[in-house]
């Protein structure tokens, strides 16, 4: 069975810092990537950051850029998400995202991703 466990959501002034991680049990995404996505509410599930498996290759949504890095740990199967200068606007449910195989399509996606963590919230005030 197939586990991703997020931890490191609260709550932080704008202008903070928070670091979230995602444990992965019962596989490897070695031909994937694990990704990160972001719900606010009213709102539907968008894309944050991905990183690509084997390369490490990294995609950030644009608003983003500069404030948050992703990256993963192999050795512990686990990827984190650091969010610096966070803003009110950062405040949502943030979920950890699997997928198997990177030629699955367009990582920006929530469709290609086969697992998904419970979510973790962070809410950011102003």
């Amino acid at each position: 069975q197939v586990q991703l466990v997020e931890s490191g959501g609260g709550l932080v002034q704008a202008g903070g810092s928070l670091g979230l991680s995602c444990a992965a049990s019962g596989r490897t995404f070695n031909s994937g990537a694990m990704g990160w996505f972001r719900q606010a509410p009213g709102k539907e599930r968008a894309f944050v950051a991905a990183i690509t498996w084997s390369s490490g290759t990294v995609y950030m949504e644009d608003s983003v850029k500069g404030r948050f890095t992703i990256s993963r740990d192999k050795a512990k199967n686990t990827v984190s998400l650091q969010m610096n200068s966070l803003k009110p606007e950062d405040t949502a449910v943030y979920y950890c995202a699997g997928l198997t195989d990177i030629y699955k399509g367009n990582f920006y996606s929530t469709r290609i991703y086969e697992y998904w963590g419970q979510g973790t919230q962070v809410t950011v005030s102003s």
